[in-house]
């Protein structure tokens, strides 16, 4: 019977183990909609991870700064499920998040062009709408070897070889499109919708050796807003790929 303590010091007591997603449910349905992850005793995770035992919790949501970051991890995934549906050739690479957004490197024949984002920003909106549920799958490293062998993506399976073997390995996967993933629970396109957001995305072309090519820039800002595309907002302009740079103030 866990006994979750939140974060104002009151405590719920429950029968039976129970996902961070079911907790936000027993507080309240607003809650329950707001979620995007939960803290567990200091750990941050999605919203399907189950706690059976007595723990500290927080709800995070789009109020909170690992909220932002849930949100932008989200906006990489479903950039890289975008591009993988309308460009099917190119490689997935790295997708983290930075400062202001997010990025996702791609190995792909050719940079990608004004027009091809504009793509890519429609697709990920009409693949927010459809709001495909995302599946967490636990892997070993040689199980995930084998299956990114299988889709022919190389830099993924370069990645996934300097892992240790022992580690076991998160994969989501959202409809047909499966990549690697940490803790943090990609969120689906409800969530993203309820945020008012909007796809603007700048293409990159790497100039650093062993590195895929070409790259994909965007920045993802909870909020609503009056802007014509109400549907996602995307405010930062970021001039260069490298993380630690990759900031300039909001206009």
């Amino acid at each position: 019977m866990p006994t979750i303590t939140l974060p104002d010091h009151s405590r719920r007591q429950f029968d039976h183990p129970l996902t961070v997603q079911q907790v936000a449910a027993a507080i309240g349905p607003g809650l329950a909609g707001a979620a995007l992850a939960g803290q567990v005793n200091g750990r941050l995770v999605d919203t399907s991870f189950v706690i059976d035992q007595d723990a500290e919790l927080a709800i995070i949501t789009a109020r909170d700064e690992a909220g932002v970051e849930v949100l932008r991890h989200s906006c990489a995934h479903l950039l890289a499920m975008a591009v993988k549906g309308l460009f099917p050739t190119a490689q997935v690479t790295i997708g983290p998040v930075i400062e202001e957004g997010f990025y996702y490197d791609f190995a792909y024949e050719r940079p990608f062009t004004p027009e091809d984002l504009e793509k890519i920003e429609a697709r990920m909106v009409e693949l927010a709408e459809r709001d495909i549920p995302v599946v967490r799958q636990l892997m070993s490293r040689d199980q995930a070897i084998a299956l990114f062998e299988s889709m022919g993506e190389q830099y993924k399976v370069e990645i996934i070889r300097e892992i240790p073997a022992s580690e076991a390995l998160s994969c989501y996967r959202q409809g047909d499109f499966i990549d690697l993933g940490d803790d943090l629970h990609p969120v689906q396109g409800k969530q993203l919708r309820a945020q008012h957001r909007r796809v603007v995305l700048i293409a990159v072309d790497n100039n650093h050796p062993n590195q895929p090519p070409h790259g994909i820039l965007g920045s993802a800002f909870p909020g609503r807003t009056t802007h014509r595309h109400d549907a996602w907002l995307l405010p930062a302009i970021v001039h260069d790929h490298r993380p630690e740079s990759a900031s300039l103030p909001l206009p």
